[in-house]
C-alpha cells in the first residue's frame, strides 16, 4: 500500500516539476539552469523540513512516503542537474557549469539545514 502513497506525491511533483522549471526559465534570460536550480533548491528545502517534522513526531512515515519520496522526489532532478551541467561544460560555458555545481550544493545543503532548523523551531 506505500507504493500508492509514493506514486500520489509523484503524481503532484513531476508536473510542479515541468511547470516551474518552465516558468522559472522562461524569466530568465540566461544560459544558467534556473529552473532545475529552483526546483532541486525548493526541494532540499521540503526535506529538510519534513526531516525536522518527522524527527519532532510530527509528521508520520506515510506523510514522509507521500512528500519526501513521492513529492520531492518527482520534483528534485538529479539527472537533469547533471546533464545540464555537462551540457553547459560541452558548450563553452564552463563558468556556467562550475557555478551550477557550486550554487546547487552550496544552496542546496544551506536549504536543507535551514528547513531542518525550522522544523526544530516549531516542533522542538
Amino acid at each position: 500500500m506505500n507504493w500508492l502513497i509514493v506514486i500520489t506525491g509523484a503524481m503532484i511533483g513531476a508536473p510542479l516539476r515541468y511547470l516551474t522549471d518552465r516558468t522559472v526559465q522562461s524569466g530568465h534570460d540566461s544560459l544558467f539552469p534556473w529552473g532545475t536550480f529552483t526546483v532541486n533548491v525548493t526541494g532540499c528545502l521540503v526535506l529538510g523540513l519534513l526531516t525536522g517534522a518527522v524527527t519532532a513526531g510530527a509528521a508520520s512515515s506515510g506523510v514522509q512516503l507521500f512528500i519526501g519520496t513521492g513529492l520531492c522526489g518527482a520534483l528534485t532532478t538529479y539527472s537533469t542537474f547533471s546533464y545540464e551541467t555537462l551540457r553547459l561544460a560541452e558548450d563553452g560555458a564552463r563558468f556556467y557549469a562550475a557555478a551550477n555545481v557550486t550554487a546547487s550544493v552550496v544552496a542546496g545543503l544551506g536549504a536543507a539545514f535551514t528547513g531542518a532548523t525550522l522544523a526544530r523551531a516549531v516542533w522542538g
